[in-house]
């Protein structure tokens, strides 16, 4: 088979891969017969693309070849299927239903080091062997515990933890975190909250791992550059997993574009191989291959199995074997083959976010930076690379960006070409340390403090672009019909010279294909979202262009939910905001941080607790928002009703016991309710007859549900049903599962 022929098979391996994008990411439910409708579906693609190929690509592969193609396309879906995690019959997860509410012990192997988390806990994985003592289970377990409950716990470490099992939750609102798909993809389908940490066996020291070197080298460049610029270069030579680098500093660098620069990538294993081979370059080419795949295998080794550095390691390892034999590498080809070969080894890859950055960046890097170079030939070469490699790879990953995130950084290519000289003296000088550590660490110590002003000016320059306003660029995720699009823009500029003549009309084209539907969502949009939380009720109203949003729950809730949301909608700027109830500002204080406020009102009773800028809303009286218009009905307790369209919203806030005699003096009927699912007067409910409820939580008191349904009110609870959105056409939605009127109720 000749080189376009074997091509074309790695080709039809990924693109079968991509079909089962079809039936999920998260593939774990369904059915075998979808399955083979799926690989029978990509076996006859094969077949037509065989008839129909060869008469329009002549000089192409044979019929042979694509029917061929079609098969291993067929094959890879089963593949897929066949690798997909799934519980087994003695898997810890089986056991949540019966012990979720009871505090276990739970024997394992922990599998990696503690990391902390965002709410200062320690996280790790465990391979759970026993439950209760006398109970045998397998099966992977997240487990959370106390911070300090960690110390001395190492990978290889028998443990018992003590704490609950719970079942991780689904994306329960647009934009927020699938933890669900999250632990599945790791091959987990239960966590465990840990309280207490015991040893299952005294003395069992450090078992021996590559972890121990990776912490050889952190403790040794943290001694002396002390925290951050310590863990910041640590996590530049090794990547931000294995390195505990701070949250907010970790934040910072990606909102200015540089996450590349604390993952473990292709860009630190080219530079660190390509030093290693100019530094050896006297010696013999077999010599020079030894000691550049000796630097790749302890590379690998202390980063640790990712695909972007396992890709990087491959094509490297094509690299030496052409320059040992004499001969010349074709880039895409090596690509190709690195993509081939990861995805044989783990074919779940295909789905991971920095798989297919990797790739689609290198992809760049071959396709465009050669033309990108040539036009800036009349500038010095060094500057010439450091401004063509960030323009060359940001159209490459922008669709899949957009499509994930929906947030361009707005200063990026112009950070990434001013960190360009700090980032490599900070790799390299980082590496050079770290393998000096690893034999002598106070030597090692000595080099890396060498980097102190280097890595604070890389830090400050960071800070400065993240704080300037308008750091980056919020305009809502995109579908994907418009990420294929995209990409066949790109492909077509790529290939055809007629469309490389006219690049900019292409790209033209591009921008109106991302933005228009953006402004014709915005602007003729109605919908309102109540957001998945506990507590009060969370609503977003976006209503033709103009956004108000309704409470903001606690800091976290901000966090995590909230906030992904704003973003995944591209909404940068609120054009009112209502605190109705709320015990702290924070969450507030955190949304004016990164979304601009045109109007904020808070209940009068807030007045003590609130150190944000607002007005007072005034009780009793209408105020025009924009579209709608909304009424303060009683501050204790905290009720404002909003008026869309037709229909009369009632928000009811947090009520402290004294507050609930004053429910009989509210006289309103709206047609929705929203409150926390707490108990509320019967009379009061009698009187509202809402014909739609919305409790934020997973569950409602009995005597209230009872009471809905004998009214016949339609109830939502967000902890089950996720967010709820409402628009004039479609009437309410559930994001998690649509709700039917019978298991609305049960409890």
């Amino acid at each position: 088979m000749n080189g376009s022929g074997a091509a074309l098979l790695c080709w039809g391996y990924v693109l079968g891969l991509l079909l089962t994008g079809i039936l999920g990411v998260s593939a774990q439910f369904v059915p075998w017969q979808e399955w083979a409708g799926l690989a029978l579906g990509a076996a006859l693609l094969g077949m037509v693309a065989a008839t129909v190929m060869p008469r329009f690509w002549r000089m192409g592969p044979s019929w042979k070849a694509w029917v061929a193609a079609g098969l291993v396309a067929a094959l890879a879906i089963v593949y897929f299927q066949f690798r997909v995690p799934e519980p087994g019959a003695n898997d810890v997860s089986r056991r949540v239903p019966e012990e979720e509410f009871a505090s276990v012990q739970v024997e394992g192997k922990v599998l990696s080091m503690p990391a902390v988390t965002r709410s200062d806990h320690a996280r790790f994985w465990l391979q759970a062997k026993r439950l209760r003592e006398n109970t045998e289970v397998t099966g992977k377990l997240y487990v959370t515990i106390p911070l300090l409950q960690a110390t001395g716990i190492y990978p290889g470490h028998r443990v018992v933890v003590t704490g609950n099992l719970y079942q991780p939750q689904p994306a329960l609102n647009p934009g927020a975190f699938d933890f669900e798909a999250y632990l599945a993809r790791e091959g987990a389908f239960a966590g465990l909250n840990g309280r207490e940490v015991e040893f299952a066996q005294k003395g069992q020291g450090k078992p021996w791992g590559w972890w121990r070197l990776r912490q050889r080298i952190i403790r040794a460049q943290v001694r002396w550059l002390g925290s951050p610029a310590g863990q910041l270069v640590s996590s530049m030579v090794l990547g931000r997993r294995a390195v505990d680098l701070p949250y907010d500093l970790r934040d910072r660098f990606i909102r200015a574009g540089l996450a590349h620069v604390l993952a473990a990538s292709g860009f630190h294993v080219s530079l660190i191989l390509g030093v290693v081979l100019s530094a050896t370059r006297r010696f013999s080419e077999r010599t020079q291959f030894s000691i550049g795949l000796g630097t790749l295998v302890i590379y690998v080794g202390l980063t640790g199995i990712q695909p972007s550095v396992m890709r990087a390691a491959i094509m490297g390892v094509a690299g030496l074997i052409a320059l040992s034999g004499d001969r010349q590498v074709k880039p895409l080809g090596a690509l190709l083959l690195a993509a081939t070969l990861l995805l044989l080894f783990n074919p779940l890859w295909i789905w991971n976010l920095g798989f297919q950055l990797s790739f689609l960046a290198t992809l760049g890097l071959i396709v465009t930076l050669p033309a990108l170079t040539a036009r800036l030939d009349w500038i010095p070469p060094a500057i010439a690379t450091a401004i063509a490699i960030p323009l060359a790879v940001f159209p490459w990953i922008l669709p899949l960006q957009l499509y994930v995130f929906g947030v361009i950084p707005t200063y990026s290519i112009f950070v990434n070409v001013i960190t360009v000289p700090l980032t490599i003296i900070i790799t390299l000088g980082g590496a050079i340390s770290g393998l000096v550590a690893l034999i002598f660490p106070l030597a090692g110590s000595a080099l890396a403090w060498l980097l102190y002003y280097p890595a604070h000016l890389l830090i400050a320059i960071v800070q400065f672009f993240t704080s300037l306003p308008g750091s980056s660029l919020t305009l809502g995720t995109i579908g994907l019909v418009q990420v294929f699009t995209l990409y066949g823009l790109m492909g077509l500029v790529w290939l055809s010279q007629w469309c490389q003549k006219r690049w900019g009309l292409v790209a033209l084209f591009a921008v109106g294909l991302i933005v228009s539907p953006m402004v014709y969502s915005h602007a003729a949009s109605m919908r309102v979202t109540v957001l998945a939380t506990s507590g009060e009720p969370v609503a977003i109203i976006q209503n033709r262009g103009k956004v108000t949003l309704i409470n903001s729950g606690e800091a976290d809730t901000v966090q995590y939910t909230v906030l992904p949301f704003l973003q995944q909608q591209g909404i940068a700027r609120l054009d009112c905001a209502v605190a109705l109830s709320a015990d702290r500002d924070r969450g507030w204080l955190q949304i004016r941080e990164n979304v601009a406020v045109e109007a904020f009102w808070r209940n009068p009773a807030l007045q003590e607790k609130f150190s944000s800028p607002s007005q007072s809303l005034p009780v009793g009286e209408k105020v025009s928002v924009d579209n709608s218009a909304m009424t303060l009905v009683s501050a204790r307790p905290p009720l404002l009703k909003l008026q869309i369209r037709d229909r009369d919203w009632l928000f009811l806030g947090k009520v402290q016991p004294s507050e609930k005699d004053a429910y009989g003096k509210i006289q309103t009927t709206p047609q929705v309710l929203l409150w926390s699912g707490n108990s509320l007067p019967s009379d009061w409910l009698e009187t509202l007859q809402p014909q739609v409820a919305i409790a934020s939580s997973s569950t409602v008191d009995a005597d209230t549900l009872l009471q809905l349904r004998s009214q016949h009110t339609q109830l939502y609870k967000t902890g089950q049903d996720g967010a709820i959105q409402w628009t004039p056409h479609a009437g309410f939605e559930t994001t998690h599962s649509q709700v039917d009127a019978d298991a609305a109720f049960d409890y």
